[in-house]
């Protein structure tokens, strides 16, 4: 019994190494995404967190994508409380809200819709750092092959780049490790079919 007790606490062991290992490595490619000065197709704007919109629409002014797409927009809004044209533009009409959509999950399948109707082949991802390694792994399992992803992180006051020695930092990055984490076997052991059913499941 005390063998199998030791080889129990073994594994334990082990196991918590292991996640300690990958929960580094996730925090080190959380901090390691940099903002691209590229053009896409289309920005694609993650909506609820704070500073994204705000930055999808600067970047959109400034002729990074022919196209904006704010995503899991509150229902209520409007698109002009988000986006007016200034004097001497004409950019509302590339202008798209998407109001369904309330998760990740939701935001890419309601996005793939829209991106699909205006046959965008590259797209600019924006939110908030600490959510970025999730969101790319979900559009990139949603999206089309062909859709280049080109991620832009935000950064945010809940996040510090010292996260270790700030307990809400830490917890943050924690809990999307978890979700990421998740959402990787998922689409790692789900078969295509059962992947399609679950999607479907989510519109």
């Amino acid at each position: 019994m005390a063998l199998f007790f030791r080889g129990l606490f073994s594994i334990l062991v082990i196991f918590l190494v292991v996640v300690a290992v990958l929960f580094v490595d996730f925090a080190y490619k959380t901090f390691s995404v940099r903002q691209r000065d590229i053009h896409a197709d289309a920005i694609v704007v993650l909506a609820g967190g704070r500073g994204r919109v705000e930055e999808g629409v600067r970047l959109f002014r400034e002729k990074k994508g022919d196209y904006l797409f704010l995503i899991g927009v509150d229902p209520v809004v409007r698109k002009q409380d988000l986006f007016r044209d200034r004097e001497g533009e004409a950019l509302a009409d590339r202008v798209f809200l998407e109001k369904a959509s309330r998760n990740t999950l939701e935001n890419a399948l309601y996005g793939r819709e829209i991106i699909a109707r205006k046959d965008v082949r590259s797209i600019l991802l924006i939110t908030s750092r600490y959510h970025m390694k999730r969101a790319t792994l979900i559009f990139r399992n949603t999206l089309p092959r062909d859709i280049a992803i080109y991620p832009y992180p935000v950064d945010t006051k809940n996040l510090k780049e010292a996260w270790w020695s700030d307990r809400g930092s830490f917890r943050l990055l924690f809990s999307e490790f978890y979700k990421y984490c998740l959402f990787r076997f998922f689409f790692v052991f789900a078969s295509g079919e059962l992947r399609t059913q679950a999607m479907g499941n989510g519109q």
